[in-house]
């Protein structure tokens, strides 16, 4: 159950990043992040009245209250995550879907090195392979990326998208001192999370955005708001695989990674993007580098 349930994960996952593509081609960045976002905060806000008025109708995502300083936490949260998304978001919008979604999904590599760094973790000898493995990998990614006129170095969003796999890695290192060290509910900040996503991204619609709308124009699709609703419940399977006796951490997360295959194809198919081939045999051996790095965990 728990192999079914890491895979529609990973699919949810993949829909997620093509949701994005969808919503972001010739559109307005900030609108299409900011409204992403709120219809990902109402997936949680019933359930956060339910436990509230009758807790014990819910069980897995029963959310208990929060004292204030845990919500003052969860808001440091969101403002990483909400700058991470708002670089990745404009480099979703101008790079090709091909290379975004495989770089984005190094970032729990980034994370296991930010936690030799800065928590005190050692790597045993397979996970110092995988890294390697996706070094060597990315480095002839750079290649194709040349190919493509797109430098991996000069070009600014590409530097947005390093940027923003960096926020996301120290996002899932915050997360583990959270969740590990203060012992916050994962449910409820998770729930909260969101809302003070909207919070966070606000200021940056208001005036950045609306001054010029008529000449940035934004258009609503029925992609947009799904994008937070795919992610909403692709993280709820994700947790409700790991809440399974017999789950094994390591395999969910390395299924969860294999979702970088739907965005690739999809990019392939629909957006006819370049040099498929020869970024699909680099995209493998970047994610059997990944891979490797899990399972070594």
């Amino acid at each position: 159950m728990w192999i079914s349930l890491s895979i529609i994960s990973a699919l949810l996952l993949g829909g997620y990043d093509v949701l994005k593509k969808l919503s972001l081609r010739d559109n307005a960045v900030l609108p299409v992040l900011y409204l992403a976002s709120l219809s990902g905060a109402l997936v949680f806000v019933p359930f956060l009245i339910i436990s509230e008025v009758a807790p014990d109708s819910l069980s897995l995502l029963y959310m208990p209250r929060m004292m204030w300083w845990q919500h003052a936490v969860t808001f440091v949260k969101s403002t990483i995550v909400g700058a991470s998304w708002l670089l990745s978001y404009y480099a979703m919008r101008y790079l090709p879907i091909t290379i975004v979604s495989p770089i984005r999904a190094t970032s729990p590599l980034l994370t296991l090195l930010g936690a030799v760094t800065l928590l005190g973790e050692s790597l045993n000898a397979m996970q110092w392979l995988g890294v390697a493995v996706t070094v060597v990998f990315f480095w002839l990614f750079s290649k194709t990326g040349k190919m493509e006129n797109i430098s991996f170095v000069r070009n600014k969003w590409m530097i947005c998208l390093y940027f923003g796999t960096f926020l996301a890695a120290v996002s899932g290192l915050y997360d583990k001192y959270l969740l590990a060290n203060l012992g916050i509910p994962k449910n409820t900040m998770q729930a909260w999370f969101c809302i003070y996503m909207l919070v966070v991204l606000l200021p940056f619609v208001l005036l950045k955005w609306w001054p010029v709308r008529r000449e940035n124009k934004f258009t609503f699709r029925w992609t947009i708001p799904l994008i937070g609703v795919c992610l909403a419940v692709a993280d709820f399977v994700y947790f409700y695989a790991l809440a399974e006796p017999e789950s094994l951490v390591a395999i969910v997360s390395a299924l969860r990674r294999c979702s970088v295959v739907i965005p690739f194809l999809v990019g392939a198919i629909f957006f006819k993007e370049q040099h498929l081939w020869r970024k699909l045999l680099i995209l493998c051996g970047m994610m059997a580098g990944v891979c490797v790095v899990v399972l070594g965990t």
